[in-house]
């Protein structure tokens, strides 16, 4: 007699029971390796604007959206003040923006890009081509995979929120 193996009781398909622990079955660990090799490709593309990765990610909210307050620029990258901080200080430190006490209320902080970080947005603009070329997808793969990863994204928030 032939042992048989059964999947979860949420019969979903998928692998059989003892290999839905393998490592190469965890959507997770798909998504994290892709997520480190797009860091990695950004770094060296980024490198000759002199940015890091979450300092582009400000960049192109800022350069998109213009001025805001820190916790609307924090929404926007789904940053907390205390990871955000640091990074607006090194981009102020390095002339890119200008952190400001907001004349409405002070008790916001509102940033802005400098004439120089408004400057390197022009500079910017092959970052996203060379970052598609580099996928070897064309642009109707790219919008589709970004579609559904904002559908994974946001079922999973909801999700953790009914958790």
């Amino acid at each position: 007699m032939a042992a048989t193996t059964s999947t979860p009781s949420t019969s979903a398909p998928g692998p059989p029971q003892g290999d839905w622990l393998r490592l190469d079955q965890q959507i997770c660990f798909s998504l994290h390796a892709a997520s480190r090799a797009f860091n990695g490709l950004y770094r060296v593309v980024l490198k000759e604007l002199g940015l890091t990765y979450p300092q582009y990610l400000v960049m192109l909210v800022l350069w998109e959206r213009g001025p805001l307050p820190v916790k609307k620029l924090g929404e926007h990258l789904r940053l907390d003040s205390g990871t955000l901080s640091p990074l607006l200080k090194r981009l102020e430190a390095a002339g890119l923006v200008v952190r400001e006490r907001s004349a409405r209320d002070e008790r916001s902080v509102e940033v802005r890009p400098t004439a120089e970080g408004t400057a390197l947005r022009e500079r910017a603009l092959r970052v996203p081509r060379r970052i598609t070329a580099a996928t070897g997808f064309d642009l109707d793969e790219i919008r589709d995979l970004r579609a559904r990863l904002d559908s994974l994204t946001a079922a999973l928030g909801a999700a953790a929120e009914e958790a």
